[in-house]
């Protein structure tokens, strides 16, 4: 058989993830907003890859809160408004060097609206379709193998508070379900914006309700919907 693989070494290994319009409180109170697609969530947890001098990462470090707005494939003007700049005033010399300036007001610039969030400080923003109040749990500093780069990057976890999605989302009939068939969201690929594409087959997983995953992604903070159904059908089952 021939070999149809040949070994490279990438730069970056953005291999599709959604971008994420992450808002943060600067120590003043104003808002920051960062573009980022290193995000994955287990459960309601989320953990977040990013720069440990970032402006982004130093609001969370010190007041633990963040709202992770999710963008729809049609704002890539709003991304593109953000990219290259920074809300550190002292620009760091890697970033000079990539193009990128600081800017103080990252609303103003890109013509985002700021939304009240219910839990954390930091604003969510109207135009992103999916909307995540969220609190910092843990962060670990990556490449302790490498002395030269030791804690230039951050994993910083987050509990997910409270999920706000638009109403044409969400799945008729269901009350915690988004329509996958309508939600489009905005996927970086090494450093392309892509939206996706129709739904290449049938999913076998699809078949599990998602309401069996509850046991992961209950509220401890405030109750949510679903909460109740979980502790009725425990108490039910305990009890037959």
């Amino acid at each position: 058989m021939a070999d149809t693989h040949s070994i490279i070494t990438p730069a970056i290994m953005y291999w599709g993830t959604p971008v994420v319009l992450i808002t943060t409180e600067n120590e003043d109170g104003t808002a920051n907003i960062a573009p980022m697609s290193s995000a994955w969530w287990l459960g309601h947890r989320c953990v977040l890859g990013m720069g440990s001098m970032s402006q982004t990462a130093t609001n969370l470090l010190r007041n633990k809160q963040c709202v992770l707005n999710l963008s729809s494939d049609d704002m890539g003007h709003y991304i593109n408004s953000l990219a290259k700049t920074t809300g550190s005033a002292m620009v760091s010399p890697r970033k000079q060097g990539l193009g990128y300036e600081f800017c103080k007001d990252k609303f103003a610039r890109s013509g985002l609206t700021q939304q009240p969030s219910d839990l954390v400080r930091p604003p969510r923003i109207t135009e992103c379709p999916v909307q995540m109040e969220a609190e910092m749990m843990n962060n670990m500093e990556l490449m302790h193998d490498l002395p030269d780069r030791k804690g230039a990057v951050l994993a910083i976890e987050v509990k997910i508070l409270r999920t706000h999605v638009r109403n044409d989302l969400r799945l008729p009939g269901h009350a915690n379900r988004i329509d996958p068939d309508r939600w489009r969201p905005m996927i970086m690929s090494f450093q392309e914006l892509y939206g996706l594409g129709p739904k290449s087959t049938e999913s076998k997983l699809a078949t599990i309700d998602e309401e069996r995953y509850r046991m992961l992604t209950r509220s401890d903070v405030v109750k949510q919907g679903g909460d109740m159904d979980l502790v009725n059908s425990e108490e039910s089952a305990a009890t037959n």
